[in-house]
């Protein structure tokens, strides 16, 4: 039976990882592994050579260049201390992926359309890493220069379980788990592989089964179905669309999270079932946990949060929802998606507000 092809973002990541992504995610295990048992004191930077060797094979020596030209960049600027100079940098190395004629430019480095998305999309991610370690160097003292050095941006940079797409972990965290040397049990990690490897193939069957079976999104690509579809049917194309994003991510966000256990680091959680949640603080909470704890830590936080005054918490929402909305494209759809998640927060944590006063509670 043919398969939805209307889900990019699925049909995308699976044609690279049976091509090319798995083959190098194996690789990574096994220079982990070998390093971790051998040379454990240099596993970061035998990570980061492969990592190198792994993005110079897949993007080409461009590609490589445009990575390590946007780290020396970052880490440059990073010089100067100042947390708003680091988000200016950032933004405006987000902002030359959507410049016209670079655009182009990067199109003619590549005989297909598919191999200039995968530099678009790890250019992305990448930009997401730099602002991290930027920002972590800006806070931290002279005392912490050897943690904050570019050998280690380099490393955690070129990491390759988390290169393409994610998941997101911040450079605090990673440093201290990649720095922490533990006892290594090869019989431990081939235990924890297996089991592994069998919850992803359940995941991954699962999501074929749906994008085979179900074909949420070729109905929603086009309007009469949707036009004649009753409110209680067009609910459960919603429903069944959100939780087949649960399961794909399941799978994206799975085989990182398994190699990084593999290293002995600690992935961030994986997505939480939509079937659960039902507020929008906790989806964004505990969907992309990566992503969560970057724009607390580097946005939300800094910006004041939930410890200012009223507006300057509706400030500090706003300009986390903003980010995203950026990052993620900027198209005008991505803007709206993000007001109406923004209002939704407002307004849920308003009621919050409201009903934990006492004379409220005692009225109800």
């Amino acid at each position: 039976m043919p398969q939805d092809p209307m889900d990019f973002e699925w049909s995308y990541w699976i044609e690279w990882g049976r091509e090319h992504i798995l083959w190098l995610l194996a690789g990574h295990l096994l220079v982990s592994q070998v390093s971790r048992l051998l040379v454990e004191k240099y596993k970061p930077w035998c990570l980061m050579v492969y990592g190198m060797a792994a993005c110079w094979s897949l993007l080409g020596i461009k590609g490589f260049a445009v990575i390590l030209l946007h780290a020396v960049i970052s880490f440059a600027v990073a010089q100067f201390r100042l947390s708003l100079l680091t988000w200016l940098c950032s933004l405006i190395l987000l902002s030359t992926l959507r410049i016209p004629a670079v655009e182009e430019a990067k199109r003619k480095w590549y005989d297909t359309e598919n191999e200039y998305y995968l530099l678009l999309f790890t250019v992305s991610v990448r930009c997401l890493f730099c602002t991290s370690f930027s920002l972590e160097y800006c806070w931290h003292g002279p005392a912490q220069k050897s943690s904050h050095s570019f050998p280690w941006m380099l490393a955690y940079v070129f990491y390759y379980p988390m290169f393409h797409n994610g998941p997101l972990m911040n450079f605090d965290e990673f440093s201290k788990q990649m720095r922490r040397q533990e006892a290594f049990s090869l019989k431990t990690n081939l235990s924890i592989l297996i089991v592994g490897i069998i919850r992803i193939f359940f995941w991954w069957c699962l999501a074929e089964l749906m994008i085979h079976l179900m074909y949420i999104h070729a109905l929603y690509s086009s309007a009469p179905p949707l036009e004649a579809a009753s409110y209680w049917a067009l609910g459960g194309l919603a429903l069944a669309q959100v939780l087949f994003f649960y399961v794909k991510y399941l799978v994206l966000y799975g085989v990182p999270a398994l190699l990084l256990q593999m290293d002995g680091l600690k992935p961030p959680a994986l997505p939480c079932c939509v079937s659960l949640m039902h507020s929008f603080t906790k989806m964004w909470r505990s969907f992309d946990v990566g992503l969560h704890r970057f724009l607390v830590r580097y946005i939300y936080v800094p910006m004041g949060g939930s410890q200012s005054s009223l507006l300057g918490t509706l400030f500090s929402t706003a300009l986390t929802f903003a980010f995203v909305s950026y990052w993620h494209g900027g198209q005008s759809y991505l803007w709206y998606w993000g007001a109406l998640n923004w209002l939704g927060v407002i307004v849920e944590n308003g009621v919050k507000r409201i009903l934990s006063i006492s004379l409220v509670q005692d009225l109800i």
